[in-house]
């Protein structure tokens, strides 16, 4: 792991997410880029002649003095940090960093949203979630000591997902995190104990699982399972991966992955499809 892309609204739940990245990267010897988007009009940043706007000029002054005051707090002392603005939107402008500076993970917290507020605006974590290529662990609480023994990774166990699984393979062997392989039976597609370890055993076959459990677990609907079998299982973070639905199919279908990511209080990794 090189790099650790860590966007920031200097909110508390930000600086959340900013202390584990702290801790996964002083593990990991990597570096932290620490973005701030402030989301501007162009014609702000540019002007009529090129030059940023006065009142860009102001937004991009008060980043700056919150990215000083930041820096000064105890724990990111000798650590190494990589400050930058960014101009759009927030999942363009991690999509883009990601692209440019070599970033293998995104580490950044959530308000949640829940009711009408999920419903017709979501939360800018979730459209994060939803748009990024790498893996993305989302931060709800404060975490002295940020646990990763055990990891639960809920999918579906089609063809579609053994990427999505390789890289959660590969980001639990690097945080030394035990994975518990977890199929949800519903009433809706039930399957017998012995059909669903049958699949999860086919799914597994040749991708070199080593470290991991297979379970499965009952409940009225798949996030449900999942989070009554993480709370029984005292597991530290769930592990899921996403389609990046978009536009009227995500308004209507909506995503397991990103409801969670709204739902659970524990942190959330999402690997994309």
């Amino acid at each position: 792991m090189k790099r650790i892309l860590v966007p920031t609204d200097f909110s508390d739940q930000a600086e959340n997410a900013l202390r584990v990245a702290v801790q996964i990267a002083n593990k990991q010897s990597c570096e932290i880029y620490l973005l701030h988007s402030m989301e501007l009009p162009s014609s702000l940043i540019k002007g009529v002649d090129g030059n940023a706007m006065p009142e860009a000029l102001f937004f991009i002054k008060l980043a700056e003095k919150k990215f000083a005051e930041l820096m000064q707090k105890d724990f990111l002392q000798g650590v190494n940090v990589q400050e930058a603005l960014g101009h759009g939107e927030i999942y363009d402008d991690i999509k883009e960093a990601a692209e440019n500076k070599e970033v293998d993970l995104v580490v950044m917290g959530s308000h949640g949203a829940s009711g009408f507020k999920e419903m017709f605006i979501g939360s800018n974590t979730e459209k994060v979630v939803r748009t990024s290529n790498i893996p993305v662990l989302v931060i709800k609480n404060a975490h002295s000591t940020f646990k990763s023994d055990n990891l639960v990774f809920a999918t579906d166990f089609s063809e579609e997902g053994r990427q999505a699984f390789d890289n959660a393979q590969k980001f639990a062997k690097k945080m030394n995190a035990k994975m518990h392989l977890l199929y949800v039976n519903t009433p809706s597609g039930f399957k017998t104990t012995p059909q669903a370890l049958e699949l999860m055993e086919n799914f597994i076959q040749g991708m070199g699982a080593e470290n991991y459990t297979l379970n499965v677990y009952n409940d009225i609907s798949v996030e449900k399972g999942i989070l009554g079998f993480a709370r029984d299982n005292n597991a530290d973070i769930i592990g899921m991966n996403t389609h990046g639905r978009k536009g009227i199919s995500h308004f209507f279908n909506g995503s397991i992955s990103e409801d969670l990511v709204n739902h659970a209080q524990m942190p959330v990794i999402t690997f994309k499809i």
